[in-house]
Parts: C-alpha cells; structure tokens; sequence
C-alpha cells in the first residue's frame, strides 16, 4: 500500500514539474468555474435577443459583441461552455464504463471470451457510427442526453483494446499467479490487483478522449444535428460564426478562440499526465 501510494507521490511531483500541464490544468480549472458560474456571472440569459439591436461588435457594453439576432455573445460562450464541456465529460464517462468493463473481462478470461469479444470489437471499428449517431437523433429526437450517450457510446472501443493489453499484462505478473494459486476470488481480484494497476493508463485516455469527444459534438453542431436553439454549445457557435464570418468575424472568432484553447489545454494536460504515470517517459 505505501509502494502504490509512493508511486502516485512520485507522479503527482512529474505532473507538477511539467509546466505545459500545470498550465493546463489551470485553464481547464478556470473553464470549468467559469461554466458553473454561468448563471450567475453571464451578463444576459442565453435565450436573450434584441432584434432592434441586431449584430453589434465588441463594445464596454457587449464584451465580446452581439449576434445577428442581438444576443450577447459572451454569454453564449459561457453557457456554451457548460454544454460542451459537459458532453465531453459526461460521453467520456459512458465510454469509460462500457470500455474498461469490456477490456477488463476480455483480457481477464482470456481464451473464446477474448476472440469474441475482440472480434465484436472489430467489427463495430468497421462501422460508420457517425450515421449511427444521425439515425438515433432522428428516431429517439435530438435530446441532449441521449446525444450525450450516443457519443460516449461509440468512443469506447478504443479505450476497450487499451484495458484489455493491460490486463493480459498484468494477469501474468507473479503477484497476481500467487493470488489465483491462494484462491483469491474474480471480484478481488479486480478490485486489489487488476484495477489499480490500470487506473493510469485509463485516466490518461480519458484526459485525451474528451477533447475528440468534444470535437464530435462540434461537428454534430456543424452539420445542425447537435445542440438546439436556444441552448448553444461551442461547436453550434462556431457555426452560426461560419456564416456570417464575412459580415461579423467576431461571431467565429471569439468561439473558435474559445473552443481552441481549451482542446489545447486538454491535450497539454493530457500528455502531462501521461508522462507522470510513465517513470521511464519522465527519466529521459
């Protein structure tokens, strides 16, 4: 137990050494008060128009400017922001249970479970889940929550092949053939050898899953399959900025700027905390 703790001391020290990460880290700390906060600090409720007022750019009045149907843009970005964020959370939560459930019974059981499993996995890798995701919006409606679920639904495949090498790596280990040769049961199994020893490799995957989770929602919003008026998310932002950059770049640029940022700071992050479970990475 003091060795496990040891370890993470260690990697606590490495993540903190890396300034990219740090630095990060703060952004994404700041983004996350900033979306919780939104009610309260947003000048303007997002479903605010003026249509009197119409487009305006950045004034002491409108911080980052208005929109052609006169709503603030800075609030927009701040309530945008709670949805994307999240989306990127909470789908990267749903692929986290699927996919790690699923990597750790395959590599675990081995043998026929592991062929089929994989062989399934395999096969979803094959499919086209974007059209997946347009199918279910337009039989179930576009509900948030179940956008939420569909992407982290298909986001786990991945993280199943990663938990799956792990464990075939990690059930090997003398310390784990000694516990089987004591009779120690599956579930303890996973719960005192398996899964702490695969906790790294998974939190670094999710740091650098919820950016491309992100992404898919922004291209979901693209194509007006996402988010719906009068909520916004970032991606749904940037569209309507696309089509009206010529007239009113502001309305691309501030939520471009935005989104932009904070995919940087989760990759930044990511690969920190990568580095910092990873001795021999951070040795060199």
């Amino acid at each position: 137990m003091n060795q496990q703790s040891s370890l993470w001391e260690d990697a606590w020290r490495r993540l903190l050494a890396n300034k990219a990460a740090v630095g990060g880290g703060v952004i994404l700390c700041v983004l996350i008060t900033l979306a919780i906060l939104a009610p309260w600090i947003a000048p303007h409720s997002y479903s605010y128009q003026n249509l009197d007022l119409g487009a305006q750019p950045p004034s002491s009045t409108f911080f980052l400017g208005t929109d052609t149907l006169g709503r603030d843009l800075f609030s927009r970005i701040l309530y945008g922001a709670r949805v994307s964020l999240m989306v990127g959370f909470v789908a990267t939560g749903v692929a986290l249970v699927i996919g790690v459930s699923w990597g750790i019974i395959a590599g675990y059981f081995g043998g026929r479970v592991d062929s089929v499993m994989m062989r399934i996995v395999d096969v979803l890798y094959g499919l086209p889940f974007i059209i997946f995701i347009i199918l279910l919006m337009v039989i179930f409606g576009r509900n948030i929550w179940l956008l939420f679920g569909a992407i982290g639904a298909v986001e786990w495949l991945t993280m199943a092949r990663i938990v799956r090498g792990q464990v075939l790596t990690i059930k090997n280990q003398e310390y784990v053939l000694a516990a089987q040769a004591m009779g120690v049961s599956n579930f303890q199994m996973f719960r005192k050898h398996i899964f702490p020893n695969i906790l790294g490799p998974i939190a670094v995957y999710a740091t650098l899953t919820i950016p491309q989770v992100m992404l898919l929602e922004a291209f979901l919003s693209f194509l007006g399959l996402g988010i719906q008026p009068p909520m916004s998310s970032w991606g749904t932002l940037i569209r309507y900025g696309v089509e009206s950059m010529e007239e009113y770049s502001w309305l691309l640029i501030y939520p471009g700027l935005t989104f932009t940022i904070t995919l940087f700071a989760l990759n930044f992050f990511g690969d920190g905390l990568r580095d910092a479970l990873d001795p021999k990475i951070s040795s060199d």
